[in-house]
């Protein structure tokens, strides 16, 4: 079954892709690689939601932004390659978790997205990946996730 097939089955409808919000391009490809610059949980441009896991968030609504991250980065995959059918591997994941001072779960905060690509593209979903924190993000956000992506 085809990656977008799959999407669909789930009942998942791929965002529009972000619009970058400074001077930078959204992914760059170097021969069969996608590098995404960091992309943020938004919906038509509005985060949605900000503050920092184990202050103002909890694990679980983490876990929700790192997929809507996710969901953002899948378009624009699907937006360079035109299918999600010609991912080969999510190679690496790096995510970032806005975190109060003692928050020590952002590995499961980053599972929202892991989980996401797994359910998605099976064994090629998955992937490397570095869960860390951070003292603040853009905007206020809670997640920012980064990938590379492996495409045919």
């Amino acid at each position: 079954m085809s990656y977008d097939a799959i999407i669909e089955q789930l009942g998942i409808v791929l965002p529009a892709a972000p619009k970058p919000v400074a001077n930078y391009v959204p992914v760059v490809r170097s021969g069969d690689l996608l590098f995404l610059s960091g992309v943020l949980p938004s919906c038509d441009g509005q985060l949605i939601m900000t503050g920092k896991l184990g202050a103002d968030l909890s694990v679980e609504q983490g876990v929700e932004a790192a997929k809507t991250a996710a969901l953002n980065a899948l378009a624009i995959v699907k937006g360079e390659v035109g299918s999600l059918d010609r991912v080969k591997r999510i190679v690496k994941m790096v995510g970032h978790i806005a975190s109060a001072p003692g928050f020590t779960d952002q590995p499961q905060v980053l599972n929202g997205a892991s989980d996401l690509f797994v359910q998605i593209f099976g064994e090629a979903g998955r992937h490397a990946r570095v869960a860390v924190g951070a003292a603040e993000l853009p905007r206020r956000a809670p997640v920012e996730i980064e990938l590379i992506v492996q495409v045919g």
